[in-house]
């Protein structure tokens, strides 16, 4: 079932979202959540937000394969891939931080969207991987949030390797994640007690908090729209198409 649903405790907001394929976002799914964060955003009563994905197996797979396909002109690959450019304005516009829980592997747009958050904690099992220049395209509306988050260096080594992964405490000495666990019992225990803990904080100063972390980031729009056309192009390309065909067995690995 592909959903997007949110529930609050108090003053913390649990943004979860579904897709039976490994948790992959369509373009729906990254509407709702856009729109989602949006209205979190304005809300004075919640603090702020966790952001997690459903089942026990994969984060998120980034963007939906049986839409990627179907790709046909300029206009659909632009409207294709900004979504997730939406969802990225989303978090860094959003007032309040933003908690994500990587309980397994992150792919491509899901890299992207752990990057965007403010804090992330992540069991052993949140590997990584960006997989697009192995189909013809690149990472490009997620690039500016990576390299904010880890640096050139690892959005270069993720970029050109599209075919590695890297393990979960490399990212997390990247800096991508903040905390890596065994499981996600003990993620769950240690997410729980840090929340809790911000909610105990006055909404004001976690505002600021927020603008402080984001005050060198320029405004995301309209850089990863443009982004997005250029991906939009490049998946038109006789090699994409050839490298997306059935017969050729594209997987993700997870």
């Amino acid at each position: 079932m592909d959903y997007v649903y949110t529930t609050t405790s108090g003053s913390i907001a649990t943004v979860e979202f579904s897709c039976e394929q490994a948790n992959a976002l369509s373009m729906e799914l990254l509407e709702r959540l856009a729109k989602e964060l949006d209205s979190l955003s304005s809300n004075e009563d919640i603090k702020a937000v966790i952001l997690r994905s459903a089942g026990e197996k994969a984060f998120c797979a980034g963007a939906f394969f049986n839409e990627l396909v179907q790709v046909d002109s300029l206009e659909s690959g632009q409207r294709f891939f900004s979504g997730f450019a939406r969802v990225l304005c989303a978090i860094r516009n959003c007032q309040k931080p933003i908690i994500a829980r990587a309980h397994g592997k992150a792919v491509g747009g899901g890299v992207g969207i752990l990057a965007a958050c403010d804090y992330v904690f992540a069991t052993e099992a949140a590997a990584i991987r960006l997989p697009e220049l192995s189909i013809g395209i690149g990472p490009f509306v997620i690039a500016p949030a990576i390299e904010r988050k880890m640096g050139v260096g690892a959005l270069a080594e993720l970029s050109l390797t599209p075919d590695q992964w890297k393990n979960a405490y490399w990212a997390e000495k990247k800096g991508l994640y903040a905390r890596v666990f065994e499981n996600t019992a003990d993620l769950d225990k240690e997410l729980c007690y840090f929340t809790d803990k911000l909610a105990s904080y006055p909404l004001e100063a976690l505002v600021e908090i927020k603008r402080i972390l984001w005050k060198d980031c320029p405004s995301w729009d309209p850089l990863l729209f443009d982004n997005a056309s250029i991906t939009g192009r490049l998946a038109l390309s006789p090699y994409t198409k050839e490298k997306l065909k059935p017969k050729n067995s594209y997987n993700l690995g997870i």
